[in-house]
């Protein structure tokens, strides 16, 4: 947002403020500013007339002309095109020196004495107002001939460009900015005043009839005058030139003038466009377009209200009658409407998105004193206007809570007045309990803390009292923490053993998933809107993911695959819960000299193993795969605490195939049946263990829980623990096998004897050929 001085000066009272202190201030109320660039007009040029403007004897575009500079009439040659009698100009004297370094000296051209330089605006440090010299006006106030041209504000100011952020729409213009500056010096926002005689004038009604077709969330304002002999003055091309805004017609520069000034935004209609026949009122029609957009329609369109104005509705010529509209749309509104159905806008869009100036009024009485200063214009009696319903805000806050978010005590009378400053209404307040009503232009304030942040804007950040923090941390260790905590465990557990992690979308394919036999969801609680084609449902398993993933890998030349992954799975209700899964493919070590550089494939063992390094002890139990993607014969239950929580299984060799997979592993568990708790110490025997081997010959078909579960029934307290350690078979045993198991005996009160840990192991051997009919090898 661009800014001057002499700008603001018209709606602030600035004169004994330095544009040092303006920009402290400005950044210290939250307007940052981003550049100050000053213009300074240099010494001896001085404003002067033109009394007489003759051709040049000698030369066809040279003018001789006589300029009264107030004590003398000095004579200068002047090439430029507009120069002629009558006109003020800016002349630079003898000894003058230019901002580009050329020193004005007396000089001859074509054999003419000349005596200075009638300047353009460009030669003196101005922006380009127009071809040739600047002809000065009244719009710069009252001149003196033979004055430097540097003691008039207008001339001698400073441009001042201020980063806003995208929530303070209401800094959008002139006043908006002065209002906040109002607030910061405690000073009065001044009033345009405007005297219009609507009780004497022709009134718009006779020339305008606005329908209204649907109830809109819009509020517009319909003014109508009788435009004629418009020029833009000085002042209004000089600060459009500031603001670096070129319009194409006379027209569009004084209302975008007033637009930066006011933030109202202003449009004008073709009365042409309306009506065709001069005699018959102009028709125009405010109702939604085909994507839902405030539109203002003849039998065409004429407009996107706040958005787009098509050419054919503007004004184009310079004489006839012609309507002003202000118009005001909510930011929030335009905004999702552009977000969900985008269309050509123009270069009000921004500030109607951002938030414009709602006080239609304001922008209306600016625009149309502007007409009556620098143009022959007639204003049209009354207007036509469409209101939308408006819910104010309001806010509950006590002296107490601002204290306490501001941390400094603040005195009440000091915050009703900064927020009575910053245009909220108070009026239903009582005792220390603010009753704060938002203005309408404030679109970002919502709540407590946007207010308190508006007091702090004001008092300055700096001169807030500094304190040592304090913090008081709640007592959090809650199921939540308890189970990050837990995840955190697990997932160093499996880094530790050599597995790396994976992450990935919560969605799957879902006939990747129906083809392998896993679940989906039912067509009723399916995705809506899915992000790719791909990834059209929620994931029932974790293990679709490893294995591409492992697929992406060895085909980048990974010889040895390890991943793991946890993460939310989906039944077919939606029901959500975590999962953790494991998977090993490839080469079981990378190649090193203690493998020769030929490690062996991962097997189902040390796949067994590396799980148990992860998840701690658990048995497995032979079961039939409900899905596809599993061996039929390398498959099994994962058992802990007695509970079924996962499968462990090598993956079906015609899926390893097309995967480009060698020998791969997957194990799937429930996350919430993993253990963890607190580490309870446990007592040990200091006595000495003692280790035997029993190998009984038993059917092979028998399952090996079978053999489990008698053995726990019939072991003795000394039986600290058993596992199997070798199965054979050959011709000679037949149908049988023969199973090597390992026990380990140890007591808590003595070295155990060779007749105890005889008895011990006869009573187990006694029970198997009882109950199972199996016999010592």
């Amino acid at each position: 947002m661009i800014v001057t001085r002499s700008w603001l000066n018209e709606w602030i009272k600035l004169d004994d403020i330095s544009t040092d202190d303006l920009a402290k201030t400005f950044n210290s109320i939250g307007l940052e500013v981003d550049r100050i660039e000053p213009f300074e007009i240099p010494e001896k040029i001085v404003f002067g007339k033109v009394t007489a403007c003759e051709r040049h004897p000698d030369a066809d575009k040279l003018n001789v002309c006589q300029v009264d500079l107030g004590s003398t009439v000095r004579q200068i040659v002047c090439g430029a095109a507009n120069v002629r009698e009558g006109i003020i100009v800016a002349v630079a004297t003898l000894g003058a020196e230019m901002p580009g370094g050329l020193t004005i000296k007396p000089i001859q051209l074509r054999g003419v004495d000349s005596e200075g330089m009638i300047c353009s605006s460009t030669e003196i440090g101005l922006p380009k107002l127009e071809d040739g010299i600047m002809v000065i006006d009244e719009s710069v106030g009252e001149v003196k001939l033979g004055e430097e041209i540097r003691h008039n504000p207008y001339f001698n100011d400073d441009l001042i460009e201020i980063e806003l952020t995208a929530n303070r729409g209401d800094c959008l213009s002139i006043r908006g900015i002065a209002r906040d500056l109002c607030a910061a010096f405690n000073r009065p926002l001044k009033k345009m005043k405007r005297e219009d005689n609507d009780q004497t004038r022709l009134g718009i009604g006779r020339f305008l009839q606005l329908m209204q077709e649907d109830s809109l969330d819009v509020d517009l304002t319909f003014r109508a005058l009788d435009l004629k002999g418009l020029e833009l003055p000085l002042i209004i091309r000089l600060r459009l030139a500031q603001i670096e805004e070129t319009k194409e017609s006379a027209i569009e520069g004084l209302m975008w003038y007033a637009t930066h000034s006011t933030g109202v935004v202003l449009r004008g209609y073709h009365y042409g466009f309306f009506n065709n026949d001069e005699k018959q009122k102009a028709i125009c029609t405010l109702k939604r377009d085909e994507k839902g957009f405030a539109s203002i329609y003849n039998s065409e369109k004429a407009s996107t209200i706040g958005i787009y104005q098509e050419d054919a509705s503007r004004v184009s010529y310079d004489e006839g009658v012609m309507f002003l509209e202000a118009s005001y749309i909510p930011p929030e509104i335009i905004s999702r409407q552009m977000a969900e159905n985008k269309i050509e806008n123009g270069p009000h869009f921004y500030r109607t998105s951002r938030g414009s100036e709602p006080e239609l009024e304001i922008g209306l009485e600016y625009v149309l004193n502007l007409f009556e200063s620098y143009s022959d214009s007639s204003i049209y009696g009354g207007s036509v206007d469409v209101s939308s319903k408006f819910n104010e805000k309001v806010i509950g806050i006590s002296v107490t809570e601002i204290n306490a978010i501001i941390g400094m005590d603040i005195k009440k009378a000091t915050i009703s007045k900064l927020l009575k400053g910053l245009g909220f209404e108070l009026s239903k307040s009582k005792g220390d309990n603010f009753v704060v009503e938002v203005p309408r232009y404030r679109h970002d304030i919502v709540n407590k803390q946007d207010v308190v942040e508006e007091i702090v804007r004001l008092v300055g950040i700096d001169n807030i009292e500094s304190k040592a923090s304090e913090f008081k941390e709640a007592y959090r260790v809650d199921e939540d923490y308890a189970e990050y905590t837990k995840r955190k465990v697990y997932r160093h557990r499996a880094a530790q053993s050599g597995f790396y992690e994976t992450v990935h979308f919560v969605f799957n394919e879902r006939t990747l998933l129906e083809k392998y036999g896993f679940a989906t969801l039912h067509t009723s609680k399916e995705l809506l809107n899915p992000i790719a084609g791909t990834l059209d449902t929620l994931r029932s398993t974790l293990m679709l993911g490893l294995v591409q993933a492992a697929s992406h890998n060895v085909k980048v030349g990974q010889k040895s695959v390890k991943l793991f992954e946890s993460g939310s799975v989906f039944d077919a209700e939606r029901s959500e819960s975590v999962k953790f899964a494991f998977m090993s493919s490839g080469s079981s070590e990378r190649d090193k000299i203690s493998n020769g550089g030929k490690p062996s494939n991962v097997d189902f063992a040390s796949f067994v193993q590396k799980i148990a390094d992860v998840i701690g002890d658990f048995l497995l139990r032979e079961t039939t795969p409900v899905h596809s993607f599993a061996h039929p014969y390398q498959v099994a239950s994962v058992i802990q605490n007695e509970k079924v929580i996962g499968e462990l299984f090598k993956l079906h060799p015609s899926i390893a195939e097309e995967y480009d997979l060698e020998e791969t592993y997957l194990c799937e568990v429930e996350f919430a049946s993993l253990e963890y708790a607190v580490t309870a110490a446990k007592s040990y025997s200091k006595y000495q263990a003692s280790f035997r081997d029993l190998s009984v010959v038993m059917p092979s078909s028998m399952n090996y829980a079978e053999v489990e579960k008698v053995i726990e029934a019939n072991r003795s307290a000394e039986m600290i623990r058993f596992y199997p350690v070798d199965r054979y078979s050959d011709e000679k045993l037949g149908d049988n096998i023969s199973l090597s198991l390992r026990f380990v005996l140890q007591s808590e009160d003595k070295t155990l004897e060779e007749e105890d840990i005889t008895s011990a192991m006869s009573s187990v051997l006694n029970a198997l050929e009882k109950e199972l009919g199996l016999t010592l090898r």
